[in-house]
């Protein structure tokens, strides 16, 4: 029995490509995998061209990587998601936490299904914005 509960991040020298699986109708409990297809730094900017499903569970070793790069000193970040086929809250949580401490973030290529996850959490990201910082109620 593994123990690990984040897939990993295969950089595509290293990934082979899987076989057709064909999945009955109930839900997927499987891990998705994330592929950087591509990666290099300009300057302080780290560039990478993600391919695969990002999911809460391989946003994981994503974040790592991106802690990473940022504790390394990069303060850029540009995503090309055109390759990436499924994405969930996972993602919307890399790309809400990168920006903290003052980083740049671009993404390029959105691909339909992070164009569908960026729609569809619009409302709740602007009413986050707009709520301010709690207060405790009743104090002067």
């Amino acid at each position: 029995m593994s123990t690990s509960s984040a897939a990993p991040i295969l950089f595509a020298a290293l990934a082979t490509p899987a076989p057709p699986v064909v999945h009955d109708s109930g839900a997927d409990t499987a891990p998705g995998v994330i592929v950087v297809d591509s990666g290099t730094t300009l300057g302080t900017t780290l560039v990478l061209r993600l391919a695969g499903e990002i999911d809460h569970f391989s946003a994981v070793p994503l974040r790592a990587l991106l802690a990473s790069a940022a504790d390394d000193g990069c303060t850029g970040l540009v995503l090309d998601t055109s390759r990436v086929t499924f994405c969930d809250s996972g993602f919307l949580a890399v790309l809400d936490w990168w920006p903290q401490q003052g980083r740049r973030l671009r993404l390029a290529n959105r691909s339909r299904a992070v164009q569908h996850l960026l729609n569809a959490a619009a409302p709740v990201r602007r009413q986050r914005a707009h709520a301010g910082p709690l207060t405790s109620a009743g104090r002067s």
